[in-house]
């Protein structure tokens, strides 16, 4: 009899009590749960960049493409760090080594022939003098490099950006819940969940490999924008 009162007396607590389900939070008897969506935004003048650099070379054999591609490499990696660009801030991204066939039609009916081999290597350079980055992509052309591509800015401490916009994402999505819950004749009680999702909004540019005669190749960083949404799940009671 005592252990017959004792499960009912729990199963009426549990059954009272606000819980999280497996599927999700649940609400108290009467109240409702209102799930809403808020974004928050933050920018910042970026502080670092990425770009990569690298060349193309062409050689009757492998080893001659590889020997000339190497060689001309480290002319180029050699003019990174004669621009200040230090040894972690240069990362090789790509290295390769393909044929390079004959596609036209042969008489004879064979396969298209090798004809030579193309060896590729680019690397991923960061930036931290965003200033300095025009010259130093000039002097990386005039080193022989024949490709480079970029770049992303980004900021290198994003935290306090971070901040801002979930900051603003919550404020936002406060505002929402208050706006619904007066609209509803009821009030905000507390807030049940929140999730997170999103980040930077890169704004990379396109170079040419081709240096400008008079001047440093310009380089515009304008601002860098961190983007947050929220999903926040609120409880609502009646007044």
């Amino acid at each position: 009899m005592k252990r017959t009162a004792l499960l009912l007396s729990l199963a009426t607590a549990l059954t009272a009590s606000p819980a999280l389900a497996d599927d999700g939070p649940i609400v108290a008897p009467g109240d409702t749960l209102l799930t809403v969506t808020a974004n928050g935004k933050s920018s910042r003048t970026p502080d670092i960049a990425t770009f990569t650099a690298g060349l193309t070379t062409i050689g009757r054999t492998a080893s001659a493409a590889m020997a000339a591609n190497a060689a001309a490499m480290t002319r180029v990696i050699g003019a990174l760090k004669a621009a200040g660009v230090a040894d972690r801030d240069v990362q090789t991204s790509n290295l390769s080594l393909d044929p390079v066939y004959d596609n036209a039609v042969h008489a004879d009916g064979d396969h298209p022939r090798i004809t030579g081999y193309q060896a590729t290597n680019n690397v991923a350079v960061r930036a931290r003098v965003i200033g300095a980055m025009g010259r130093v992509i000039d002097t990386l052309v005039d080193a022989g490099a024949n490709e480079v591509s970029g770049p992303n800015f980004a900021i290198d401490h994003p935290e306090a950006a971070l901040d801002e916009a979930r900051t603003s994402a919550i404020a936002t999505a406060r505002s929402r819940a208050d706006l619904y819950a007066h609209a509803s004749g009821l009030k905000v009680l507390r807030i049940l969940s929140i999730s997170e999702s999103g980040g930077y909004s890169p704004q990379p540019m396109v170079f040419s490999a081709r240096k400008a005669m008079a001047a440093a190749t310009p380089v515009a960083a304008g601002e860098v924008g961190v983007d947050i949404n929220l999903t926040v799940q609120f409880e609502l009671a009646p007044l």
